[in-house]
């Protein structure tokens, strides 16, 4: 996991994971140390993260007050309990839905929850965080915010996209890609991740990129993509091209086999 600090008083927390023929999917988290420090994510629920550690190494979880959880996705929950207990006077930024979906593994404290619903907003004392549905996301839960400090918008998955290695994903930017790599990158990540894209009215889905054209954000802060500074414009085009792209299509079990048996020497046995 890389920590750097992006704007003012934003650091990411950057992981990664490898997904074979895709790339190295970068998974960020962020610490937002406003009047009132807000965690926005708590990584991936793999054992080996730590991830308490990685935000004590830029705030005291003692003065944590909000966790804005963009949805309920494992690769976004990693640290939540871990971060409640860590944090004790901090509250979960969520929905009902999200909330909801919890449940179904480990439910959240309701007596620590706050529901927010995009078009709403939250006071963090020195600044406010509008709350947004972001165009392309693959839960129903999700909501990202702008911060009108800092003028950076946080996306969720909107806008990610795999990177051709774990450095570049943890370290790196997104315009360290040349532009045509990029936006491969990205409409592959939305076909994957948001195939729904594919069925809907093109016009009202663009429709639905106007509020971030309208935000202007200096910074695009993605999970699942690095970051990225002064290229809304860019992104925002990419984004909309999402409904004319080619479906994603994985592998299939052939391909899987084919895979395994690059690993091993002997293979694996094929079912009779």
């Amino acid at each position: 996991m890389d920590t750097h600090k992006v704007g003012s008083d934003t650091t990411v927390l950057a992981d990664s994971l490898e997904a074979p023929g895709v790339g190295h999917i970068p998974v960020n988290a962020f610490v937002l140390t406003a009047k009132e420090p807000v965690v926005v994510d708590t990584g991936l629920s793999v054992s080996d993260r730590d991830f308490v550690t990685a935000v004590a190494g830029v705030v005291d979880p003692a003065d944590i007050l909000w966790i804005w959880l963009t949805h309920p996705d494992r690769d976004h929950t990693g640290g939540i309990f871990d971060l409640l207990v860590a944090a004790p006077r901090a509250r979960v930024v969520t929905t009902f839905i999200g909330a909801g979906i919890m449940t179904t593994e480990r439910p959240l404290p309701m007596d620590r929850v706050y529901f927010l619903n995009p078009g709403q907003s939250l006071d963090v004392g020195d600044r406010s965080l509008h709350a947004f549905r972001p165009p392309l996301f693959d839960n129903p839960a999700t909501v990202g915010f702008y911060d009108d400090r800092t003028r950076i918008c946080f996306s969720s998955d909107c806008f990610g996209g795999p990177m051709p290695t774990a450095e570049l994903a943890e370290s790196g930017h997104a315009s360290d890609l040349k532009p045509d790599e990029l936006r491969a990158a990205q409409l592959l990540w939305a076909t994957l991740d948001s195939p729904w894209v594919h069925v809907v009215d093109a016009a009202k889905y663009r429709a639905t990129i106007d509020p971030i054209r309208a935000m202007n954000p200096e910074i695009l802060l993605s999970t699942h993509l690095p970051p990225a500074v002064r290229m809304t414009d860019r992104m925002t085009e990419t984004i909309a091209m999402a409904p004319d792209s080619d479906p994603f299509v994985g592998p299939d079990q052939a391909a899987l086999e084919q895979m395994l048996a690059s690993f091993e020497p002997g293979g694996i046995p094929t079912a009779t």
